[in-house]
């Protein structure tokens, strides 16, 4: 199994639907965010952070099916251990009973492809919004030492509501923030794709893969030495370790 491809239906799958769309819950999904956020420290803290993450999951892969509802195209949302995927269905043409897939055009993959991320950013701001409506007020803390990153405080909440909001603005927004990077196959990745493609059909794709594996390298390092982080090293040397692999396919081909 693919970390990009949608897991085998189990029993034990949350299904339901919103705004007509099918949401798909793999059992993964929950062990997956229990693990990453183990280190919350506490019943509570984790219990938010598991929140936190599946609404913020949901509201972005729900941003890229209501993308593709705006152009004809049905979807489905699965939520995995890997995070999320937006599937496009096969739908039907006129009255026959055969099916296919709608091409979206170029333009409209950019907007599908970005309209996850901001469905995210938006999330964050209406957090941020509401937080001054109700008289609280946003502060910026550096994150990892050097980023600076807005919280928002109400003064009259419980620990237990500012944390809550403090973890949705930090997933939607850094979150989004390193989605947009230009790897595949993240959302900054397919929008490099594209936009490579237009500019050079013949070999865009090629490009755009040596784009995916320097940047996802120089990400890695980045995460390692400036954040700190294992895990975002980890990924972005995986995601650029798979760009490499599919370069070379692409060149095996040739021959």
């Amino acid at each position: 199994m693919s970390l990009f491809t949608p897991p085998l239906s189990t029993p034990y799958d949350l299904r339901f639907k919103l705004a007509g769309i099918p949401i798909r819950v793999h059992p993964l999904f929950w062990l997956m965010t229990l693990l990453f956020g183990s280190s919350a420290g506490g019943i509570v803290n984790l219990l938010i952070w598991v929140v936190a993450v599946f609404v913020s999951i949901l509201i972005h892969e729900m941003g890229h099916a209501l993308a593709m509802r705006q152009f004809g195209q049905s979807a489905r949302v699965v939520l995995h251990f890997a995070g999320g995927l937006t599937v496009a269905e096969s739908v039907g043409w006129g009255s026959s009973a055969k099916f296919g897939h709608l091409q979206n055009r170029p333009n409209q993959e950019i907007f599908i492809s970005l309209a996850g991320p901001v469905a995210g950013f938006l999330l964050a701001a209406l957090v941020m919004i509401g937080t001054l409506a109700a008289g609280g007020s946003i502060i910026t803390i550096m994150l990892f030492g050097v980023i600076p990153f807005p919280i928002t405080l109400l003064p009259i909440a419980s620990a237990t509501l500012n944390s809550f909001m403090a973890t949705l603005i930090w997933i939607n927004i850094f979150w989004g923030l390193i989605n947009l990077m230009p790897v595949y196959p993240l959302d900054g990745g397919n929008v490099t794709r594209i936009l490579m493609l237009r500019a050079d059909p013949w070999s865009g794709v090629r490009k755009s893969l040596w784009v995916s594996v320097v940047a996802g390298g120089v990400l890695a390092v980045l995460g390692l030495l400036l954040m700190g982080s294992v895990y975002i090293a980890f990924l972005f040397a995986l995601l650029a370790f798979q760009s490499y692999q599919s370069l070379r396919g692409r060149v095996e081909k040739l021959f």
